[in-house]
């Protein structure tokens, strides 16, 4: 059980409180930057770990539901998955990881274009998907970004 809780909240991120998924974003975004600064991540292993990450959060989500209640504030592995969706494929440095990151917590956060019906899922896909789908309009929009140089 003590996996699944710290899993699920990022190891312990998710116990601060209020402003939990944002600490953790924050966090996904420091440790993406500290791997691979100056270049892009690599391919395979960025995809891999983010589709870890995701399953494990499906995981974790199912196993923590039962006892939190269905998608506890301190459950912010999901914000960690999204942020990672959103950091996919892009160049690695400050500029494009904070744009991403204020691109990702605003979708989150607001839930627009179908994002809260995300949350109807059940289980550990109901913590997950609406970050998921944040963390894929975040990418889309940062890969405009890149591709017209806006800055």
């Amino acid at each position: 059980m003590l996996f699944f809780k710290l899993s699920a909240t990022s190891l312990g991120i998710g116990y601060i409180g209020k402003g939990a998924g944002t600490v953790a974003a924050v966090a996904c975004c420091i440790c993406w930057y500290l791997c691979w600064a100056g270049g892009y991540p690599p391919l395979l292993l960025s995809v891999i770990i983010t589709l870890l990450i995701t399953a494990l959060g499906v995981w974790a989500g199912n196993v923590v539901e039962p006892l939190w209640g269905k998608d506890h504030q301190r459950v912010v592995i999901d914000e960690v998955a999204g942020m990672c969706i959103g950091l996919l494929f892009l160049p690695v440095n400050v500029k494009y990881v904070l744009c991403a990151l204020i691109l990702f917590r605003f979708f989150d956060i607001t839930k627009p274009l179908y994002i809260r019906k995300m949350e109807h899922f059940r289980g550990g896909w109901g913590v997950m998907a609406d970050d998921v789908l944040a963390g894929v309009y975040t990418n889309v929009l940062m890969q405009a970004v890149v591709a017209f140089k806006l800055f």
